[in-house]
């Protein structure tokens, strides 16, 4: 008996006994799509940011203030972050740094904002930026329609206003060049677009629910004392962005005034240093993904041992048949093993496709893309052949072992 007709006796008798092969199935198809699922979301997710992180571009690195964990009484960790940058620490830095780059200075000045253009208005869910000019290159940002801030305006301040993708698809119907000249109204104050955006997607915040305003304008109606001005350097040659950081490292010291010998109180992070660490940080993720598929697929693996085992007393007479006929321990064996892993296979492929669109789901529904998680559909068809094998095997050597004469007695 070859290969193929081992493949057709085991789809036959699934066929026959198709109820309980049926739930078995479902069994180990809940545990594959709870595998593939959960490791498809997480692959999504990561792509997703990392596709955001890199539209930045690979030439460009953030200031960050750095993070601190303090040990309390009660034996936890309190976090904490060092002083934040002031207005005027972030704009010595942009005009002392003499690194060949663009360096922008920018704060979110307010969340939940509603903006309205006449009788209409948007949902309370737009954020107001203060931005240098710039801001739109070194984030990625490209102009639709009108023009950026000139140094002037971000220096000098004023109330005009660039309008990102969705204020302009909710305010002005998607025309983007009606919008501009237009007076909008963002949280009590009146403001002229002068730009607007391309969309450019969501991430962890959304890119086009945005309104950007001149530094010096968000500083005079939006800033406190403790108010962190971000800081995002654009390296025109990306060969040189380790230098670029050493260099910022040493003028960011100077404008912090560290003396020698003082740590940082700050970080210097590229956006492909930040997808590595939420990479590493997402292998916890996908053991505790891989555990959950596992013990479900550990209670389908001794269900479907269960059913093996009943089949081989069924059908003790068809062995004794079999052997008659001339088929060695080693057909009986292989029978049993290949209709073990055909159920295995039918219940993967099923969770396979169940798991792939619920990892999906989650994504779209986050922001993210979809993807075809090849990787870890590959991962559960060799564990479905696996658990075939593992349950399949003591009940096929109990077949295999059985006496044809006996077996032809049996009633």
């Amino acid at each position: 008996m070859d290969f193929m007709e081992n493949i057709r006796v085991a789809l036959s008798s699934v066929s026959a006994n198709w109820l309980r092969a049926l739930l078995t199935t479902l069994i180990i198809a809940v545990g594959i799509m709870a595998l593939v699922g959960i490791l498809t979301a997480i692959d999504a997710a990561i792509y997703s940011l990392s596709s955001n992180l890199s539209s930045l571009g690979a030439n460009t690195f953030e200031v960050e203030r750095k993070r601190e964990t303090t040990r309390t009484q009660g034996g936890g960790g309190d976090n904490k972050r060092s002083e934040p940058f002031s207005y005027d620490q972030a704009m010595e830095f942009a005009e002392s740094y003499e690194f060949p780059a663009d360096v922008s200075v920018s704060f979110s000045a307010r969340g939940a904002t509603t903006v309205t253009y006449e009788d209409r208005e948007t949902n309370p869910n737009v954020s107001m930026y203060g931005i240098t000019p710039n801001y739109l290159t070194s984030k990625g940002f490209e102009i639709e329609a009108g023009r950026n801030f000139t140094e002037r305006e971000s220096r000098d301040g004023g109330n005009i206003a660039i309008l990102a993708y969705d204020m302009v698809e909710d305010l002005f119907n998607g025309n983007d060049q009606f919008a501009i000249g237009k007076e909008i109204t963002a949280a009590g104050t009146r403001y002229t677009v002068v730009g607007t955006l391309k969309s450019k997607g969501a991430s962890m915040t959304s890119n086009d629910k945005r309104v950007l305003i001149p530094l010096q304008s968000a500083k005079r109606f939006y800033a406190s004392n403790r108010t962190n001005y971000d800081i995002l350097v654009a390296v025109r040659d990306p060969t040189a962005i380790d230098a670029a950081m050493a260099e910022a490292t040493l003028t960011l010291r100077r404008v912090r005034g560290l003396r020698a010998g003082q740590e940082n109180d700050f970080e210097v992070e590229n956006s492909s240093d930040l997808v590595s660490i939420i990479k590493e940080n997402t292998v916890t993720l996908r053991l505790a993904a891989v555990s959950i598929g596992l013990m479900t697929l550990l209670g389908a693996a001794i269900g479907l041992m269960n059913i093996m085992l009943v089949s081989v007393t069924e059908r003790t007479r068809e062995i004794g048949v079999r052997k008659a006929l001339g088929a060695t321990r080693r057909n009986i064996l292989l029978q049993f093993l290949a209709e073990a892993v055909v159920i295995c296979q039918l219940g993967g492929f099923l969770g396979i496709l169940l798991g792939v669109a619920a990892g999906n789901i989650v994504a779209v529904v986050t922001g993210g893309a979809f993807i075809v998680p090849w990787l870890w559909i590959g991962l559960a068809l060799v564990i479905c052949t696996f658990v075939g094998l593992l349950s399949g095997l003591y009940p096929a050597m109990r077949a295999a072992a059985l006496d044809p004469i006996e077996s032809l007695r049996y009633e």
